[in-house]
């Protein structure tokens, strides 16, 4: 299964759902960085991901987006490929 890494801050309704819906599908680890916590960070993922809200979610190397993003990847089955290493 695919490393996940997630930027999030504390108290964000959509990382807690982000994270439960990753959990369902098997992710055991995510590494999350915290950006309210961590200023440079923010800065590296606004740079990275032209986003300045949370969560913004990556599977390997690949940005997925936000919460939103990562639903409608799901729904158009492309989630569980994406994690298992083999994108659709």
């Amino acid at each position: 299964m695919q490393s996940v890494k997630m930027y999030t801050t504390a108290v964000c309704p959509y990382c807690i759902r982000a994270k439960q819906i990753l959990k369902s599908k098997g992710v055991e680890a995510i590494e999350e960085v915290r950006i309210d916590m961590l200023p440079d960070e923010r800065m590296k993922m606004m740079e990275i991901t032209g986003r300045r809200t949370v969560p913004q979610i990556f599977i390997g190397d690949t940005h997925v987006g936000g919460h939103d993003d990562l639903v409608a990847l799901d729904g158009r089955g492309g989630l569980m490929p994406l994690l298992n290493g083999t994108p659709s």
